[in-house]
């Protein structure tokens, strides 16, 4: 049986970053004050996650801020503490999110030496527009050069983008996935962007100079980032912005499209998408089989998808769990016809998008 991964956040929100960038505010975003945690604190949070999961070797994450834009001190500080847990067998790899403009000889030969496995870089955009109206103050230049020199440092490299920034369009965002999917990212995440009140998207969105992406239009585009993704072979191992109580609070997230189960929502569209193409034709009841991990996406979140094909004539009788059935497959039998459609294979979206809510 395969071992779950076993990860120790820590947050160390809105640290190191000289720049304010329009949409952020990440102490609500992360749900976290942002203070960097001591020697001490580092050692014993990981000897808890240690002792919960049955003295298995963890990985270490710190989320959150601009890790390579603190002061090295800072940054050793913060790694030091963890090379004699590696050298244990007890920390096996150290992750850390960055913005694209912030590795310089500096930094990478820091990270070289506390032997930093991967980095996550803050791309949001590869539309220089976009990025400028966003406050960035970097370019996609900036992104080409970070993952070349953590590539020649043997860094394994991680990428995030924001669709729906200012400026932005669903075309804009295919192609920006596209141009970051040149760079073979080690992994992905997804964050359609919200409006979080006290920050300038929030000004701006009171003012109406700015409309986010409805909570529909998000879904869809996320449904064709993803499938991108998964034909390039790309994790992607976050889409939308974890459940916090502050950004669920009357303070946090004023409008754009949050919703706690946002990947739920995305894969049980890919599952809508690949059910109408199954069910063309389809009279009298229909009987639908997945994989047990991917049942309540074809089902959808609340049942959705059942109640969509309903609106369309299509009965979704029965969804049966079926082991026998791979994870990115589906499998609909109808009127003695059985269909079977692999969420990868046999989706085709288009290249481009015409809408955007």
């Amino acid at each position: 049986m395969r071992r779950r991964r076993v990860i120790v956040p820590f947050f160390i929100s809105h640290q190191g970053c000289p720049h304010a960038c329009v949409f952020c505010d990440q102490q609500r975003i992360s749900g976290e004050s942002g203070s960097l945690p001591a020697s001490d604190e580092i050692r014993d949070k990981i000897a808890a996650y240690r002792a919960s999961a049955g003295e298995t070797t963890v990985e270490v994450a710190f989320y959150g801020g601009s890790f390579t834009m603190l002061p090295l001190h800072q940054q050793r500080g913060l790694l030091a503490p963890l090379q004699p847990l590696r050298d244990a067998g007890q920390v096996s790899t150290i992750r850390l999110s960055t913005r694209p403009d912030a590795l310089g000889p500096a930094v990478m030969a820091l990270l070289r030496e506390f032997r930093v496995s991967l980095v996550e870089l803050g791309v949001q955009s590869m539309d220089d527009a976009v990025l400028a109206g966003a406050g960035r103050g970097h370019t996609a230049a900036d992104t080409t050069r970070a993952f070349s020199v953590l590539g020649d440092a043997g860094i394994a490299a991680g990428g995030q983008l924001m669709p729906g920034l200012p400026g932005d369009s669903p075309n804009g965002a295919l192609s920006s996935l596209h141009r970051l999917l040149a760079h073979n990212p080690a992994c992905l995440r997804i964050y359609p962007t919200v409006v979080v009140a006290g920050t300038e998207l929030a000004a701006r969105f009171r003012r109406g100079e700015y409309l986010p992406l409805t909570l529909g239009d998000a879904v869809a585009l996320g449904a064709r980032l993803l499938h991108k993704a998964l034909l390039a072979q790309v994790p992607v191992i976050r889409m939308g912005l974890q459940a916090t109580d502050l950004l669920s609070g009357p303070h946090g997230v004023i409008a754009g499209p949050y919703h706690p189960a946002f990947r739920q929502l995305v894969e049980s569209e890919l599952c809508y998408d690949l059910l109408r193409r199954l069910t063309a034709g389809a009279t009298g009841a229909v009987t639908v089989r997945a994989h047990p991990s991917r049942l309540s996406d074809a089902i959808g979140h609340q049942g959705s998808n059942r109640n969509r094909l309903g609106k369309e004539g299509i009965v979704l009788e029965r969804l049966i769990p079926d082991v026998t059935v791979a994870p990115h497959d589906l499998a609909v039998s109808f009127s003695g016809i059985t269909r079977k459609g692999n969420i990868m294979t046999d989706l085709h979206y288009p290249e481009t998008e015409a809408h955007h809510g």
